[in-house]
């Protein structure tokens, strides 16, 4: 959305929020949006591949939600106001990502939301920085490196002339969807120092991330606090928006 379209969003259901950029560094920055109460906990929110903050708009303009939490969603590197077409890969993502997560403390629990490729964004910033994040909710997230089949064909998709020929975001989305299964096998490694809450939401029918991921984080997540898994039957990868009114009273039954 354009920052007149988000204006009129929002204005149309007279919801106040915040439209802003954070610089990381003199060439990256994170652009998002911000609603709720600053002073309650937050629910930080990570679009799939390809995505942008307002994938979770519906979220953002909930008046049950804006009651409880801060919200804030944004474009990931790469994509929307974030460095619009600068690929990154999983670990410079979530390096990226953290310092902002960390101007953002307002010294109340703070829950990560990742859907689909944002999952994976999601865990990898909770492996580290364990101690910061009370919950982590993934939405059909690709987790499972053995469960991400060889797609051959992006490399093609990455030379030229084909490469520019791709609209932007999803020559970007080419590119962090292709690094993504060695980027899980490093990730492996590293989940045991997951300590958070992890709430799983996944499809039972999902075409584009496999259910089974759902059983490896099962066994994965040796040192989490707690997991619930809810799984969604016959539903397919598109759970945030087919089935908001369930993930949304999840969300609100998240323990503080």
């Amino acid at each position: 959305m354009t920052p007149k379209e988000t204006t009129t969003y929002f204005s149309n259901s007279n919801i106040e929020y915040k439209d802003l950029t954070f610089k990381i560094s003199d060439e990256h920055q994170i652009h998002y949006i911000e609603t709720g109460d600053s002073t309650k906990s937050t629910l930080f929110f990570l679009h799939g591949s390809p995505g942008s903050w307002d994938a979770y708009k519906k979220y953002l303009s909930d008046l049950d939600l804006q009651k409880q939490f801060r919200l804030i969603a944004i474009d990931r590197p790469g994509f929307g106001y974030s460095n619009f077409g600068t690929a990154e890969d999983l670990e410079t993502q979530a390096n990226l990502i953290l310092p902002f997560i960390k101007s953002k403390n307002n010294n109340q629990p703070f829950t990560l939301i990742g859907h689909s490729m944002g999952g994976p964004i999601a865990v990898k910033l909770a492996t580290k920085s364990p101690t910061l994040f009370k919950n982590l909710v993934i939405l059909a997230g690709s987790i499972d490196p053995n469960a991400e089949t060889p797609e051959n064909w992006r490399p093609i998709l990455m030379t030229k002339p084909i490469r520019y020929l791709i609209p932007g975001a999803f020559r970007t989305s080419n590119d962090e969807l292709w690094w993504l299964k060695d980027d899980l096998k490093i990730m492996k490694t590293q989940l045991h120092n997951i300590t958070s809450n992890i709430l799983i939401i996944h499809g039972t029918e999902d075409s584009l991330v496999p259910y089974s991921n759902v059983s490896f984080m099962e066994k994965a997540f040796i040192n989490a606090r707690k997991i619930e898994v809810i799984p969604i039957e016959k539903a397919d990868h598109f759970i945030p928006w087919t089935h908001f009114e369930i993930i949304k009273k999840s969300l609100m039954s998240l323990q503080n």
